[in-house]
């Protein structure tokens, strides 16, 4: 399989609809049927592939619209697991931290409905499909049943690597696993190296981690002990500063991050096209996709979309440069 060289993509999340967060009011309130709540999420969901088309976006997902919250939505999925409440994560920002009270069970599939209905609904061949990773999700719940958090991740990769599994058989061919608290505890890194490789173990997709707002220099020294594909990183809000790591980065891929999640402002396309310039200082276009920083659904929807406009237009200014060179596509490439 051929793409254009730069292959767009998002992260993961965007921002819902006014209209369908009226729904998930309405529903959690218990006054709107889950028959109709469902709907709602499936036209939202196609409502967003369709803008993130329109965009340019060549890899694109639904913007999580099925999703509360990337560990909550997960977590209570999986048997085993009890919700006490809500925590504050941040201001007034609250999520349901859930706690391992027994022995976790695989009792449904995650994303696999996500997956299907995305992958039947899209007009592009490609969809990338973001699941939050076993560390992650051990590190931001309780743990009430394990003898230590290594334990509670490795069953969480059992967990995972089960739905990778059907994910496979079913048709997918990129998942991005999401750790943005990987590198929280520098001495528990090769727990969630272990625990990221246990959970891609035997599949046979393209795999990529997701890591955002960390310590990269010490990511760096694990670039070739993580069996993906693909490392999607941020670099505009931290001002691309510190960019030396990437000269560890001597295989694979980088998903680079190109617009900023959590400034309103919207990047031109030449700012986009500048700081792709600066990235290609250390990676070679061939081994690029681009990206946003991170997830989307913290800003307005219409800068969200403008933001993928600009993205996609300065790639293109790229590519334009690039072709003088003869160099225009690149393999969709599975293995690390």
């Amino acid at each position: 399989m051929e793409l254009q060289i730069l292959p767009t993509s998002i992260i993961g999340s965007y921002p819902k609809p006014r209209w369908l967060l009226r729904m998930y009011s309405l529903y959690e309130l218990g006054r709107l049927p889950e028959e109709d709540f469902r709907e709602a999420v499936k036209d939202a969901s196609v409502a967003v592939l369709r803008e993130h088309e329109r965009a340019g976006v060549d890899i694109p997902w639904d913007g999580e619209m099925g999703r509360s919250e990337m560990t909550e939505y997960f977590t209570a999925k999986i048997s085993g697991f009890k919700f006490y409440g809500p925590v504050r994560v941040w201001g007034n920002a609250y999520f349901n931290k859930a706690a391992a009270v027994s022995k976790l069970e695989y009792s449904e599939p995650l994303v696999l409905d996500e997956f299907r209905w995305i992958k039947a609904n899209t007009t592009r061949e490609i969809v990338k499909v973001p699941i939050t990773g076993p560390y992650t999700i051990a590190e931001w719940s309780f743990n009430e049943y394990y003898s230590s958090k290594e334990e509670l991740a490795f069953e969480l990769a059992r967990i995972l690597n089960r739905e990778f599994t059907l994910l496979e058989k079913e048709g997918a061919t990129f998942i991005q696993i999401d750790e943005p608290a990987m590198l929280n505890h520098p001495d528990e890194v090769p727990i969630a190296v272990e625990a990221i490789n246990r959970a891609v173990k035997g599949v046979n997709v393209k795999f990529g981690l997701h890591v955002c707002y960390s310590n990269y220099n010490l990511l760096a020294d694990y670039f070739d002990e993580i069996n993906v594909s693909q490392f999607a990183l941020e670099f505009v809000n931290r001002g691309f500063r510190e960019m030396e790591f990437l000269k560890k980065l001597t295989h694979g891929e980088l998903g680079f991050g190109a617009v900023d999640v959590h400034n309103p402002r919207i990047e031109t396309p030449e700012e986009v096209a500048k700081a792709i310039r600066k990235v290609m200082k250390y990676i070679e276009p061939e081994r690029l996709y681009v990206n946003p920083d991170c997830g989307l659904k913290l800003l307005d929807r219409s800068i969200a979309y403008q933001k993928l406009v600009n993205m996609v237009k300065g790639v293109e200014i790229i590519r334009k440069e690039l072709a003088k060179e003869g160099k225009e596509s690149i393999p969709f490439r599975r293995s690390a």
